[in-house]
């Protein structure tokens, strides 16, 4: 399949995924190599006969949505955004949640991937966050659409270019080393709950302190699908709660219910 074919496939296929083609331009690569082979699979040599397939078996929709999920994470990812987090937002809602005596803070990592967020978060609190409050304990819930990450973030086991952007010392503090990779140790894996579920359907059942949602909905889902995501995203914080996206990411225009706390991180805070 020629890239420019690939293109105009997605260009037709990915609004009626609700997903937007302007958030695959950088990684319509990556798809495309996974629609080869998918073809392949069914012996399919033209996109043409592909979009043919499609029209007849309808189930085949949720196979190519699968094939459409885009999954670049790494840990401290976008430094600047994790140093905010200890330096601000972290303190600043552990005071809160102190003052309404509650004794734990709780986080939703949205689209978690491989574990590299979830994890970036309880190293940040655990190294340099918890000496602060330490009647307060950290409760992380990490979801994911796709099934097969629940076996990375069971081995939290990652190669040198995911963990390459931690401080140096993090890394002999937090993991153990063998050959080939680098293993969180158990005490960083503490409180943190990993669950299979898509963003566009559910979210977990409980209210939130902080919700991390980068690099996915304000990406790659449509504008009317970000928006009631965005909906359900404010109903599950608390209010004053942190609601933190991608740095190029952006809201969509004229939503109400939050005032910037980083316009420059995508930093923002549930009103009232």
């Amino acid at each position: 399949m020629r890239g420019d074919e690939c293109i105009r496939f997605l260009q037709w296929a990915l609004p009626q995924l609700r997903l937007r083609w302007p958030g695959f331009r950088k990684v319509r690569g990556q798809v495309c190599k996974r629609i080869s082979r998918r073809m392949a699979e069914l012996s399919i040599d033209e996109i043409s006969d592909y979009r043919d397939y499609l029209g007849a078996h309808q189930d085949e929709w949720a196979v190519l949505d699968k094939l459409c999920q885009v999954t670049i994470s790494r840990f401290y990812r976008d430094r600047p955004v994790c140093r905010f987090l200890a330096r601000e937002v972290l303190p600043d809602l552990a005071r809160q949640v102190l003052q309404q005596g509650a004794d734990y803070l709780r986080v939703w990592s949205v689209g978690c991937g491989s574990g590299e967020e979830p994890f970036t978060i309880s190293l940040i609190w655990r190294l340099q966050v918890h000496s602060q409050f330490p009647g307060l304990s950290l409760r992380l819930v990490a979801t994911d659409a796709n099934p097969v990450m629940r076996q990375h973030v069971t081995d939290a086991c990652y190669a040198y270019s995911s963990v390459k952007d931690l401080p140096a010392d993090w890394r002999d503090t937090a993991f153990c080393r063998d050959a080939r990779r680098y293993c969180l140790k158990p005490e960083f894996r503490d409180g943190i709950e990993f669950m299979q579920q898509d963003v566009r359907q559910l979210n977990p059942a409980e209210t939130f302190d902080l919700v991390l949602c980068r690099n996915l909905v304000f990406t790659y889902f449509e504008e009317d699908l970000q928006r009631s995501i965005l909906d359900r995203m404010r109903a599950a914080l608390k209010p004053g709660g942190a609601l933190i996206i991608g740095i190029h990411e952006r809201l969509p225009e004229g939503v109400v219910g939050f005032s910037e706390w980083s316009a420059r991180l995508r930093v923002y805070r549930k009103s009232g």
